[in-house]
């Protein structure tokens, strides 16, 4: 298990920090957890699974579209 720090977060998602942290009070993004003092990081299979639930709701969405496409 690894915590990622803010930066790193960041990176992954191509979110900005105020992105993130506002999709936290939003409950739509995994919480942080505290380290030390002021200190806080992210658990990295939760980050990737937030990423793999973006990517398979673009899927979906894409399957739907072409579904709906006449033949």
């Amino acid at each position: 298990m690894k915590i990622m720090r803010l930066e790193e977060v960041m990176a992954c998602t191509g979110l900005g920090r105020s992105s993130i942290y506002k999709l936290m009070a939003d409950d739509a993004f995994p919480k942080s957890v505290p380290l030390v003092n002021r200190s806080v990081g992210w658990v990295s299979h939760e980050v990737e699974g937030w990423i793999k639930d973006r990517i398979d709701e673009r899927d979906r969405k894409l399957a739907g579209e072409e579904e709906s496409l006449p033949a």
